[in-house]
């Protein structure tokens, strides 16, 4: 098979899946960089190819976490050779090369954190996307993809639709996140545009803000605040303050929109006033059984 059409029908393939269209950029650009790089039929890779061209990323110094998405779009295109296509061949990549991953725990904004953080947004524009992010557990994309089609205020919920991995799911409103929609709502200019957020100002103005654009609105009030924070800081925030409210873990997985309960499970690591009140629960029945003071 030739390469361009092997790469056309594997496009082809992974849209049929329904990937959104963002991954299927970044496996195709991906993918281009592996082909230009390798200069040989690509059913000659072989493992030791693989280790040449990890070499090849690390010397870019790349980060491993963007190296593993190289792995796996290339991995991705072999598997579609293999498996769909029936080409004779052994797979070139093999499970333990993906390079090993960090595993930070989620930074979250203690509360004197998110009241210096909020003291200082006073567009409310800002402060209703802010909020949503905060109180819903909103990403960035999906503050920037909400339509006015997609908010019940009178429930007081919202619809988030595609959201990461093409999921939807409902949200609900918390009573100042509502009030700070409200307040944004009634200055919104009036226009056909669907999206809830607007741009301001410039010659982009009326039109729906961009992920970037809201991303420099948070650099910005956390300069102004003090408060090293990003936008997913909110939605981390969120999670651990649910979780320190006892909320159940399957509760926020579904509110978050995470796949996986091992994804929520990683807030279990930061929520530590949850932690201390069973701590002091579990330490007082043990020191009372032992007639301790």
């Amino acid at each position: 098979m030739a390469i361009t059409d092997a790469i056309i029908q594997y496009r082809r393939f992974i849209k049929r899946r329904n990937y959104s269209s963002h991954t299927i950029r970044n496996y195709m650009h991906t993918l281009r960089q592996f082909i230009l790089w390798v200069d040989a039929p690509i059913e000659q890779v072989t493992h030791a190819t693989i280790l040449r061209y990890i070499d090849h990323l690390l010397d870019r110094r790349l980060t491993p976490k963007t190296i593993n998405c190289h792995l796996d779009s290339i991995r991705g295109f072999y598997n579609y050779l293999i498996h769909e296509e029936r080409v004779a061949m052994v797979h070139p990549i093999k499970r333990g090369y993906t390079l090993r991953l960090p595993h930070p725990l989620p930074r979250y904004l203690k509360d004197e954190q998110v009241a210096q953080l909020f003291a200082v947004i006073d567009n409310r524009r800002d402060r209703a996307m802010f909020m949503l992010m905060l109180r819903c557990g909103l990403r960035v994309e999906e503050v920037a993809r909400l339509t006015l089609s997609a908010l019940d205020l009178k429930r007081m919920q919202l619809m988030v639709c595609e959201g990461k991995g093409r999921k939807d799911r409902i949200v609900y409103i918390s009573r100042d996140a509502l009030q700070s929609l409200i307040d944004y709502l009634r200055v919104r200019p009036s226009t056909k545009v669907s999206k809830v957020f607007l741009v301001g100002k410039g010659s982009h103005r009326g039109k729906g803000i961009s992920v970037r654009g809201i991303q420099k609105r948070m650099e910005y009030y956390g300069r102004k605040s003090g408060v090293k924070v990003s936008c997913h800081h909110l939605r981390h925030t969120m999670a651990t303050q649910l979780l320190n409210a006892d909320a159940d873990l399957v509760t926020i997985q579904d509110l978050l929109g995470h796949s996986r309960i091992k994804t929520t499970q990683r807030y279990c690591k930061v929520s530590n006033l949850k932690v201390q009140r069973d701590y002091h629960k579990a330490i007082g029945e043990v020191m009372q059984r032992h007639g301790l003071p």
